[in-house]
């Protein structure tokens, strides 16, 4: 029997699983599902699908040293399902990512109360908005030189305990060959407010369900740590050398090296936050990331200050997508921002936003093979 080509393998990856997700949303509610999509990128056997359904990264599909492709992205198979996800597969969080201390903060003397969703604190703006919701379609040119779409999401005041309105924007851009840029951008028109998005994407770079990360050789051009605490929280604000600590990735490590020795809140594994090397607002290397057994790699570049690093410590049997099942270090996170929890730490950069300024983050991933 003649095994399909390459290039139908590559379709029936991308075209296969967004019928799937098309056709659960459009037997969902349609208050929830009216307006949600999937949007498919496309550059020769490089294939990228995203939802407006948190603006979220569903997919990301390369081949391997010998031309096998396999999708590099964990998540579900329906739309249906991310609307109750709890482990954060693929979204754009905010309006501030990771912690927020027991959910409040002071802005110009006075104190806003947030949702708290992880135990006395705020996680990735509360658990709504941002992550789920449908946003905007601005443009989506699916092919071509450098395909590309972009989200748009109004944030209104008062959402999630947050002061003022925010037009938030997100661009996936395919900007060459394996190379994808993710471009975050937002406004406050009327008030100042904190800010701080994030893309949530754990990657597998052997495949989504070909077992744990831990054999990945990881480094990253970090030389400094933000001291965590039990809640994750940089209660202390120091921020600490990595020499000499488990969290020393500066040479290439595999992942699982020292992972027994470190805490990720409650339970064994990597959630951390490290500061970049180099200049806070300019694009620069963040991190490297190799699987030896496939042959894929990927380089993360940035324009943030910070990075946490989460390696699916609480993924617990987590039902995924094609049938997979996600366990304990299926998948990894690279999540560049600005300092954990900055609105409660003044001795840390600002990452409230004025009305007439622009936030602006951008990452960009380089695949290779």
């Amino acid at each position: 029997m003649a095994w399909p080509s390459r290039q139908l393998l590559l379709a029936m990856l991308c075209v296969v699983a967004a019928s799937v997700l098309a056709a659960q949303a459009a037997g969902a509610d349609d208050a929830r599902t009216k307006k949600v999509g999937v949007y498919e990128l496309r550059m020769g056997d490089f294939c990228v699908k995203v939802t407006n359904w948190g603006a979220r990264l569903m997919s990301v599909v390369v081949p391997d040293s010998k031309g096998n492709l396999a999708d590099v992205v964990l998540g579900k198979d329906t739309i249906a399902e991310y609307f109750n996800d709890t482990s954060y597969f693929g979204p754009i969080t905010g309006r501030v990512g990771q912690r927020i201390s027991r959910g409040r903060f002071v802005l110009d003397g006075k104190v806003y109360h947030l949702e708290r969703n992880d135990g006395r604190n705020t996680l990735h703006g509360g658990g709504t908005a941002f992550s789920k919701s449908a946003w905007t379609v601005k443009e989506h040119v699916a092919g071509g030189e450098s395909p590309y779409i972009t989200f748009y999401y109004h944030s209104v005041d008062g959402e999630q305990g947050f002061p003022g309105s925010l037009d938030a924007y997100v661009t996936y851009r395919l900007s060459g060959p394996y190379t994808l840029g993710v471009h975050m951008s937002a406004t406050a028109p009327d008030r100042a407010t904190p800010v701080n998005l994030l893309l949530h994407a754990y990657w597998n770079l052997g495949g989504h369900g070909s077992g744990d990360v831990l054999g990945h050789t990881l480094r990253l051009h970090a030389s400094r740590h933000a001291v965590l605490d039990g809640e994750l929280l940089p209660s202390s604000g120091r921020v600490a050398p990595v020499a000499g600590t488990p969290f020393d990735f500066r040479e290439p490590t595999a992942i699982g090296a020292r992972i027994r020795q470190v805490m990720g809140g409650k339970v064994v594994g990597y959630d951390a936050n490290y500061v970049i090397d180099g200049e806070p607002d300019g694009m620069r290397p963040v991190a490297e990331v190799r699987d030896v057994a496939s042959g894929r790699a990927v380089e993360l570049w940035a324009n943030q200050a910070t990075m946490q690093l989460y390696t699916g410590n609480w993924l617990n049997h987590t039902k995924g997508k094609d049938g997979e099942v996600y366990d304990q270090y299926a998948g990894f996170t690279l999540e560049t921002m600005g300092y954990v929890d900055a609105v409660n730490h003044p001795e840390f950069p600002s990452q409230t936003l004025l009305p007439g300024q622009e936030y602006k983050h951008d990452m960009v991933f380089k695949f290779s093979f």
